[in-house]
């Protein structure tokens, strides 16, 4: 049996560009003599549609175009999913095509519900396997989550299957294909069947799918693996048993995982909501240095609209080293000082303020008249304003509502401070465009004189390990502190985390790179007076 595997970047809900794109990889499938296409889960319809699940038309709409992909499988079988409306109830399903007629279909058994999934809220569970004779062989077809239980896949070998061939929507996270090549094995050496697992590629919203579709052979051996984020097509053998061996790519480091990540995240993100570019404050740090440099690699510097705002309190460097990383990237630049208007609201302020010392206040202003210059010039010109903070500032607050939390994409909202710095780095090895300054400089928000993060924080490797175990691995506070941490450090990044829940719970949707990221899968009450153990 020749399977081809497809893997490539569907939009969620354009159900016409979607079929199109499934019935060019027929074509492509076809020419190369293959007997089966494999696509990945919901090729047809995007994935996650949420809410959208829940209007009957979009039922009907995706059949329609289910129709219009079938009659375009001729001489080639397809396994393409969808979700299905029948009798009353809603599945996750994959139907086998052939010369222009659904053969079989499967309905997902294995409904997850935790990370960012929710896929119980709309579908009703399958029960039943699905093998097909394809060119002699026995298929047998399990949906994403059905290949991390047992279940589905001991049906399949009990229906007969020789193989199973898995349509896949798995979003990335950092080192996401290990854990996937873990659960594939544990069903190889479960059921002695091999496995073809197909995955999407490209940006939906928060989340980022990654490809690597492959293959593993009954030993429980990766025989052969597609690009990372890139679409691609395949031809593979399935003889004696089993897939005959093909290209296996190396492993990227962590750093180029997450950067192409952010990239791909920016770019379908403006790409398929249609914004004509993005723009972002420049302050001469880290964290819009490396937003810039990600905005220019995702959508070229003709694109993209750097602004540097600065104030009083803004040093020289930080102009200096703005103007130079333009320069090296060659996109449109603009310098708007901010103190005629900062004084313009301490004068609207002064009866108001009249007796009360200045504090953090006078220094949100200084942010959010920054915010409200961004946001005009998005207004003037639709290009998307990209927010700049960091994971690590913005699970403790040290960042400003309608200040530089205004924007519509947060492109480092998962991003550590402590990984910005290797991103940063990383990013110059491939050429250089952040300006060494820019890296090595103590990191300060520049709202008051000689200001830096430390005075208000916990240096960026306590509080990153701190918020990394509480957030990303749910530990409690006993735990952390028993892994090195001080009592009083972790009292207060958990303290400061729980305070500023309401405050993140506004920041705009960003791009997720782990396995536990302050999106769809961190859902904390802002009102809580869980002491988690304290």
């Amino acid at each position: 049996m020749k399977l081809a595997i497809a893997q490539f970047n569907p939009t969620v809900g354009d159900l016409v560009g979607n079929a199109g794109k499934i019935i060019e990889y027929v074509h492509q499938a076809r020419e190369l003599g293959a007997d089966l296409l494999l696509t990945p889960e919901f090729a047809l319809c995007g994935y996650p549609p949420e809410d959208l699940l829940l209007r009957p038309a979009f039922y009907t709409d995706c059949a329609t175009q289910l129709a219009r992909v079938a009659m375009a499988v001729q001489d080639i079988a397809l396994v393409v999913s969808y979700p299905l409306q029948e009798k009353g109830r809603r599945y996750n399903a994959a139907s086998v095509i052939r010369n222009g007629k659904i053969i079989a279909t499967y309905r997902k058994i294995s409904l997850p519900n935790d990370e960012v999934f929710d896929e119980k809220r709309y579908f009703d569970a399958g029960g039943a396997p699905c093998v097909v004779e394809i060119a002699g062989v026995k298929v047998g077809i399990n949906i994403c989550e059905d290949i991390w239980q047992a279940q589905a896949a001991a049906l399949a070998k009990s229906a007969g299957a020789e193989v199973i061939v898995v349509p896949n929507a798995s979003p990335f996270h950092i080192d996401k294909q290990k854990v996937r090549f873990d659960v594939v094995k544990s069903r190889v050496a479960q059921t002695g069947l091999p496995i073809a697992y197909a995955n999407l590629t490209g940006g939906q919203d928060e989340l980022v799918f990654d490809g690597q579709s492959f293959l593993m052979n009954r030993k429980g051996e990766v025989v052969a693996q597609l690009p990372m984020f890139d679409d691609a097509i395949g031809l593979f053998t399935y003889e004696h048993g089993d897939w005959v061996p093909a290209e296996v790519p190396p492993a990227p480091s962590i750093e180029a995982q997450v950067y192409k990540a952010l990239t791909i995240g920016v770019r379908d993100y403006i790409g398929k909501n249609g914004f004509p570019g993005a723009l972002l404050g420049l302050s001469g740090g880290i964290d819009s240095a490396l937003t810039l440099a990600v905005a220019v690699d995702a959508l070229g510097p003709e694109r993209v609209h750097a602004v540097m705002m600065p104030s009083q309190y803004t040093a020289g460097m930080s102009v200096d080293d703005s103007r130079e990383m333009v320069g090296l990237l060659g996109v449109k630049y603009s310098e708007i000082p901010i103190k005629p208007v900062f004084d313009s609201f301490l004068s609207a302020l002064s009866g108001e303020f009249a007796g009360l010392a200045e504090d953090t206040t006078e220094e949100n202003i200084q942010a959010r008249v920054r915010g409200t210059l961004l946001m005009a010039l998005s207004n003037k010109t639709g290009r998307l304003v990209l927010t700049t903070g960091n994971k690590s500032e913005m699970a403790v607050g040290y960042a400003t509502l309608y200040g530089d939390m205004a924007g519509g994409f947060a492109v480092l909202k998962d991003v550590a401070k402590t990984l910005v710095y290797r991103l940063s780095n990383y990013r110059n090895t491939l050429s250089t465009v952040i300006p060494e300054r820019i890296i090595t400089r103590p990191p300060s928000a520049e709202l008051r004189e000689n200001q830096t993060d430390q005075d208000s924080l916990p240096p960026y490797d306590v509080l990153d390990g701190i918020m990394q175990a509480y957030v990303e691995r749910n530990q409690s506070p006993q735990e952390i502190i028993a892994e090195g941490y001080t009592e009083a450090d972790v009292k207060r990044v958990i303290r400061l985390i729980k305070v500023n829940e309401y405050k993140r719970r506004q920041a705009p949707v960003g791009v997720r790179i782990t396995a536990r990221g302050y999106g769809k899968d961190w859902r904390y009450p802002i009102t809580n007076r869980y002491s988690s153990g304290m």
